[in-house]
């Protein structure tokens, strides 16, 4: 079975390779006249070939977002200090701009098409910022996230919960077998505990200190959203999966049924694959 660290490798690639790609995009959206300059000494074969790759490039509005957001989780959970540097490239600042710069302009400005001009006198319309100022800050981005390359192969890469990552997968397997087998509620029992070990880990990925002696998931859950770590939906998501669990341990007058645990692991595993 592929492991944890391989996964997360395949996945950098894609982003990787994703992102080279659009950059190309974003150069010939930018500079459309960058198609007649590589294509002027071409004859019609390789000219043709060369416009039909052009056309097969990622879509900057579209593929950007999906890039974008597959980026931030993979930056979450292997280089979480440079998450925040990674947004602020994209994202309009919390405090309002008195005026668009092109050094305050950013990606998700250039996404909605913004322009910023103004007209002199004497110059005419003169452009201040457009989406070419973004186009750095796509760069910078892309640099980010080429350096988790580097992680992998440091010394200092902390693999411990990469190797917990993949103990998880395995303790789930073994819910999935006992739950066909028809040991519901211990295939309920195995897999809430891995629920209760991976919102123990979000706490310690975000310094948060457990004061109660023996918590349960719900008091994980509750003190992960206090801290704003959880949105409302996936607060309420993991209150359900709680209830779920609490069904094998604690109700013994409802017995749980098959149906009840695949849903429980299948929320497991969503939750320890996006909530780091």
């Amino acid at each position: 079975m592929i492991s944890n660290l391989e996964k997360y490798k395949n996945d950098l690639a894609k982003l990787i390779k994703l992102g080279d790609n659009i950059i190309y995009s974003f150069q010939f959206e930018i500079l459309p006249e960058l198609k007649e300059e590589f294509t002027k000494d071409k004859n019609k074969k390789d000219k043709d070939e060369y416009l039909s790759a052009i056309k097969k490039l990622p879509c900057l509005s579209n593929d950007y977002q999906k890039w974008y957001s597959e980026s931030i989780v993979l930056l979450s959970f292997l280089l979480p200090d440079r998450v925040e540097d990674f947004t602020d490239l994209y994202k309009k600042p919390k405090t309002k701009r008195k005026d668009i710069t092109h050094e305050n302009y950013v990606i998700e400005d250039a996404l909605i098409g913004l322009e910023v001009s103004r007209t002199d006198y004497l110059e005419g319309k003169k452009i201040i910022a457009d989406k070419k100022a973004a186009f750095p800050k796509f760069q910078q981005q892309l640099n980010i996230l080429k350096s988790v390359e580097n992680r992998f192969e440091s010394t200092l890469f902390d693999i411990k919960q990469l190797v917990q990552a993949d103990i998880f997968d395995s303790e789930l397997e073994s819910a999935k077998e006992l739950n066909k087998k028809g040991f519901v509620r211990g295939a309920g029992a195995v897999a809430g505990v891995v629920l209760e070990k991976h919102l123990t880990q979000v706490c310690e990925n975000h310094n948060i200190k457990i004061t109660k002696k023996d918590p349960a998931i719900n008091d994980f859950n509750q003190i992960l959203k206090d801290n704003s770590i959880l949105e409302i939906k996936d607060w309420r998501f993991i209150q359900h999966l709680a209830d779920l669990r609490n069904l094998c341990d604690h109700n013994k007058k409802i017995e749980p049924k098959k149906e009840d645990i695949e849903e429980l692991i299948a929320g497991i595993e969503k939750i320890s694959k996006t909530i780091f």
